[in-house]
């Protein structure tokens, strides 16, 4: 039989979520007070749909959280603690990546480090074999892959497309050894993708990862594609913004069409205690089974970003969350979870 190889779009049917709770031993120690309610939030709405799995610090780290989600009302009954060290929380970018190879699913561990060696990720990069070793994935099996990728720099319609960034994947603190036709070769035979999308244009101030797709362009459906879209000429992130715009409207999709553009509203600039431009985006939101869960910054274009993704995902219930908390660290939802398609808990 031939070997099919797919790569889930994040609309398919999940066994679960992750996430890693902050601690005092990542950048967040000063502001836990701030960033934990949010991950509450998080576990509370996720936990609603589809099991969570939270990783945790140690054995004392793990009973706070424990009794965090217990205050919170979170349901114990759809929520795992597993016990795993970690420099930081956004596991979107060290999670495994998750491919279906003849319908059974497969975990790809890719190098990570650290968005191009800007921060320590020793223990980051070690998570997912230690989940293995630790019976989180049961049979699933995983593959180590010798290769710099992080899971919010790519995004998938699961039909053998895929979308992503040059200014991220041809990153030459990423992978210097690799041309872009090696890049592309790899990601079509590991992944079982047929088309990659490269989008040259697109950026957001305060944003650490070098321009993760995550935060600019998603596919809400095979021939949809949700993007941020900057409507303040004056704005220091409007012409990165506009030329991504350009790009996306010369996409076709599989069948020569061109993509339906489905705009974000544009939320006030934000910024951090030091003054720091952040980097709130609409589109790092994060699709789980029977619901959308939305990142809102308490701002008037939260509303509007709300009905966009109602029109996306009308079969879904959207679910808002408060992630300005997250901001200062340069990430939000999406980049705060990662989903486990089908098969991989079970």
């Amino acid at each position: 039989m031939t070997e099919q190889m797919h790569l889930p779009a994040e609309w398919e049917p999940q066994s679960g979520v992750l996430l890693t709770w902050p601690h005092v031993h990542s950048d967040w120690r000063a502001v836990l007070q701030d960033v934990e309610p949010v991950y509450m939030e998080i576990a509370r709405h996720a936990a609603r749909f589809e099991p969570v799995v939270i990783l945790c610090w140690d054995g004392e780290h793990r009973a706070h959280v424990a009794a965090a989600l217990a205050a919170g009302g979170v349901p114990q009954t759809n929520v795992r603690l597993f016990e795993v060290p970690t420099n930081d929380t956004w596991v979107r970018d060290y999670g495994p990546v998750t491919v279906l190879q003849n319908g059974t699913p497969r975990l790809l561990d890719f190098t990570f480090n650290s968005w191009g060696n800007k921060y320590a990720c020793d223990k980051d990069n070690r998570v997912n074999g230690r989940l293995l070793e630790g019976g989180l994935f049961g049979e699933t099996p995983m593959q180590v892959v010798d290769m710099v990728l992080e899971g919010g720099s790519i995004e998938s319609d699961g039909q053998g497309t895929l979308l992503t960034t040059t200014s991220c994947l041809l990153s030459p603190q990423r992978n210097p050894r690799l041309a872009r036709r090696d890049i592309e070769e790899r990601l079509r035979t590991l992944l079982g993708v047929e088309r990659i999308l490269w989008l040259n244009h697109g950026a957001l101030s305060g944003d650490d990862t070098d321009g993760h797709i995550d935060i600019l362009a998603r596919f809400s459906g095979p021939d949809t594609l949700v993007y941020t879209r900057c409507d303040d000429p004056q704005d220091g992130n409007h012409r990165a913004l506009a030329r991504m715009e350009e790009e996306l409207r010369v996409l076709r999709t599989r069948d020569g069409a061109p993509y339906e553009l489905v705009p974000l509203p544009w939320p006030r600039a934000q910024f951090s205690a030091a003054g720091q431009r952040l980097p709130a985006s609409y589109a790092n939101f994060l699709v789980i089974n029977g619901a959308v869960l939305a990142p809102v910054y308490r701002d008037p274009a939260d509303e509007a970003a709300l009905r966009v993704l109602e029109g996306c995902f009308p079969r879904r219930e959207i679910v808002p969350v408060y992630c300005h908390a997250l901001l200062p660290q340069g990430g939000s939802l999406h980049c705060a979870t990662m989903q486990l398609p089908r098969g991989v808990l079970e």
